[in-house]
Parts: structure tokens; sequence; C-alpha cells
């Protein structure tokens, strides 16, 4: 799925906004491999260039949520106290929101856009990235060789970033990738609302909302971008419980 996205000014045998007033609601054929839009448009150049947008949102928007979520948990679990007790009621605070909501409420303050719906989903993975960091730090720092980088009198910032991070870097790699599931059927959700990535750019999400009218007339229009939500979501949870496996030696044993 990620190389059909990357390779989509290749593969795609139209422009994905090219009109086509003729051919409009063509059905799968030699021509069009899996029919047109109500405008003609080609469908498969639509859902493969769409495939650009949920990977660039998913890799932006997880960017986002562990690039704040991840260095806020570690400071969290390795300091404690006073500290962690208010980070944590913040991010408590992020997290009594339904994720959804918290991100059609995102972007209803910065607006529809391609954007502002990345940096929505990155706002809503932060407490996650975060709870798990500070999960992870808080059962590493009790380990001994955290204890003996103190008693060597080593300096905070050196023992979080070589010895603590990267034993928690397992959990958070598995987490990224269930994150950007989320992250890909969350954009999917708001631009199925309108308030997600706007049109011309194809959206898996757009694509499904302008099939919506002619679903019983056009079905084609909302099989295949519903296939590539589901095959992509699918590939990434997989991608995690193989990841999971491959990271923690004691699932690699049983």
């Amino acid at each position: 799925m990620a190389a059909l996205a990357v390779l989509a000014p290749l593969l795609a045998p139209y422009e994905p906004t090219a009109i086509d007033p003729a051919g409009r609601l063509s059905p799968p054929g030699d021509a069009h491999p899996m029919g047109t839009d109500r405008l003609g448009r080609d469908l498969f150049s639509r859902v493969l260039y769409g495939g650009r947008v949920a990977l660039a949102v998913g890799t932006v928007a997880v960017s986002i949520g562990a690039g704040a979520g991840v260095p806020l948990g570690l400071l969290s679990g390795f300091r404690g106290g006073r500290l962690d007790a208010v980070l944590m009621r913040l991010v408590d605070g992020l997290m009594a929101f339904p994720a959804l909501l918290l991100a059609i409420t995102v972007v209803a303050a910065l607006g529809p856009g391609h954007v502002q719906v990345m940096t929505a989903i990155g706002v809503v993975l932060i407490p996650i990235f975060a709870r798990l960091a500070r999960a992870q730090t808080l059962a590493t720092r009790a380990q001994e060789f955290v204890l003996a980088a103190h008693a060597a009198g080593a300096k905070e910032l050196r023992i979080v970033l070589r010895h603590i991070l990267p034993n928690v870097a397992g959990p958070l790699i598995v987490q990224a990738t269930v994150a950007f599931s989320g992250a890909v059927l969350t954009e999917a959700s708001l631009s199925y609302l309108g308030l997600g990535t706007q049109p011309p750019i194809p959206s898996w999400g757009g694509m499904l909302q302008e099939a919506r009218d002619v679903l019983f007339v056009a079905r084609w229009m909302a099989i295949w971008p519903g296939v590539a939500i589901v095959t992509a979501v699918l590939g990434l949870n997989l991608l995690g419980d193989g990841l999971r496996d491959l990271l923690d030696p004691r699932l690699g044993r049983q």
C-alpha cells in the first residue's frame, strides 16, 4: 500500500482531478479499471493518490503525537512527584474527550484542510504516547542499570537518552503503527464529514462521501475507497503485531 501511494504518479493512468463529463459514472472496464465518479474522474487514479494523502497524514500526525508525547512521558515518569501529577492531569484532560470529537474540535478551531487534519490528529495522539512513555519509564527507572548509572554520577539527560529511551522504544514503535492506522481512519472520517482534506484533492473518506448519493447507481464509487481503507488499516495492524512479536523476546519464546 505504501509503495502504491509513493509510486502513484507513475502508476495512475489519468490525472486524479481530470474531469470527463462524457464518461461519468462509467462502470469498471478496460479504460477505467475501477470505474469513474460523477464527474468522470478515474477512480483507480484517485484511490492511488488518496493513499498519498493517507500516508502523509499518518506520518505527520504520528510524528506530532510522538514528538510531543514521548518527551512529555519521559519527563513525567523520570522526575515524578508534583511535576508528574500536573502533567498527567493535563494528559487526562485531553484523554477525557473521545478521539474523533477532539479532532473535530481542533479542526473546527483551525478550519478544514489538509494541514489542519494532520495537526488535529497529532494533538489527539499526544496523550496516548505520553501515557505509554510514562508507564514504560516508571518500569525502567527502577532497573539496576539505571540505578548504576545514577551511582556513577551520570547526568539525568544522559540517563534518559542513553539508558531509558532505548529500552522503552519497542512498545513506542508498536504504538506508532497502531496510531498510524487510527490516523488513517480519523482522516477518512473527517474527510467524510467535510472537515478533512478538501476537494479536488482525492481522499478516501471524501470519495466515500461523494459516493453516498449514488450508492445504488454506482456502487463501485464506495467499494474501492472502502477496500483501500480496510486494506491499509489491516496491514498496519498486522505490522504492529509483527513488530510486537519481534521486539518483545518474551513473546518470541512462547
